[in-house]
């Protein structure tokens, strides 16, 4: 009878409640999922450049492992040793 009591209550909440939904998220005319937008984890400074072009300014290797800060115009992308870790886009 309890079992029965919850799924009833289930089905209660879904029809008043509905489904989740999600909204995508744009900034400055780019799309959540666009892949160009900015650098992957694991591509090299090579590639990096080789793709988006060179950096506007470029920081000096911080820490150990060594940690670069390349800054572009849209984004900034951080380096270990010679590969992305991570990439963000400005505000």
């Amino acid at each position: 009878m309890a079992k029965l009591r919850s799924a009833a209550l289930i089905a209660l909440f879904l029809a008043l409640f509905g489904t989740a939904q999600a909204d995508t998220l744009k900034m400055d005319g780019m799309s959540a999922g666009s892949a160009d937008a900015r650098p992957t984890r694991g591509m090299t400074q090579a590639s990096v450049q080789s793709k988006y072009g060179s950096p506007v300014n470029v920081r000096a290797p911080v820490g150990e492992p060594p940690i670069t800060r390349w800054e572009y115009k849209d984004f900034v992308v951080f380096f270990e040793y010679d590969r992305v870790i991570h990439a963000v886009v400005k505000r």
